[in-house]
């Protein structure tokens, strides 16, 4: 593997890691970063949904005792079952959508153009969302029930459009349905694990036949440098929205957008 190409997956981890549990467009951040330094990693987007595994699992070490804890309890407990069903239909929309759009979303919709324009709206949003959302009524992910959860699921679809951000659609969708902005991070948080996993298991299958030992050594570069950026950042996350809320990453959206249009329209 050549050193340059792992540098570069090792910084494509890092801006992964650092991304994809705050409401920015991880995967916008990436086909932005990709296109600027000309990384070219696996074939069919593997290496993108790859490393966004490995900042999923990062979500899986820390929150270790609620997921498999309560995996344990499934056959007796009722919070138990009430929290796997509720990420039983918080997936289902975007398994759904996925597969039944996945190829128009990678090949018309992965674009620099498309992810700035979405990072701009989006920015919009989260200022309108913040400025008009409901006083909550959610205060614990404990609280979510069935409904609700497919009602965020299906806020979760917006976000294959690549600059959306899957935790912004998420997160935010929770807070407009009256989710606490806590528990609507983490609840985000938990959704990600179902949600990345069925995306990365899809695109490997999809793609195993273009595989290689080169390129499984650039994935696991970007694999471990996502791990351990996600470690740091899904800790301080929730505390910091819980203080400052979303305006911040608003305002940090409209700015990368508009620089990447002004980049765009003067090369």
């Amino acid at each position: 593997m050549d050193l340059s190409i792992a540098l570069q997956a090792a910084l494509l981890g890092l801006l992964e890691g650092l991304t994809e549990f705050i409401p920015v467009s991880s995967t916008g951040h990436l086909l932005l970063a990709i296109d600027l330094i000309g990384f070219r990693g696996p074939p069919g987007k593997v290496f993108e949904i790859a490393i966004q595994l490995g900042a999923i699992l990062a979500v899986c070490w820390l929150y270790r005792e609620r997921l498999f804890g309560s995996l344990v309890r499934l056959g007796h407990d009722p919070a138990a079952q009430r929290f796997y069903g509720n990420l039983f239909f918080g997936v289902v929309p975007a398994l759904v959508v996925g597969v039944a759009a996945h190829r128009f979303i990678k090949e018309v919709l992965f674009s620099p153009w498309v992810v700035s324009v979405a990072l701009i709206l989006g920015g919009v949003a989260i200022l309108v969302i913040e400025r008009l959302k409901p006083a909550p009524s959610v205060a614990t992910v404990d609280d979510v029930r069935f409904r609700l959860a497919l009602k965020i699921g299906l806020c979760q679809t917006v976000a294959m459009i690549p600059g959306v951000s899957r935790s912004g659609a998420t997160i935010l969708g929770g807070v407009l349905l009256g989710l606490d902005r806590r528990a609507a991070t983490e609840f985000s948080f938990h959704l990600a694990v179902p949600t990345m996993a069925a995306a990365t298991a899809y695109d490997i299958f999809k793609n195993w036949h273009s595989l290689d030992g080169s390129g499984a050594a650039v994935i696991a570069v970007g694999f471990l440098s996502a791990f351990l950026a996600a470690l740091v950042v899904v800790r301080a996350v929730v505390g910091f929205v819980a203080r400052h809320g979303f305006v911040p990453f608003a305002w940090y959206r409209i700015a990368v957008g508009t620089a990447m249009l002004a980049i765009l329209v003067l090369r």
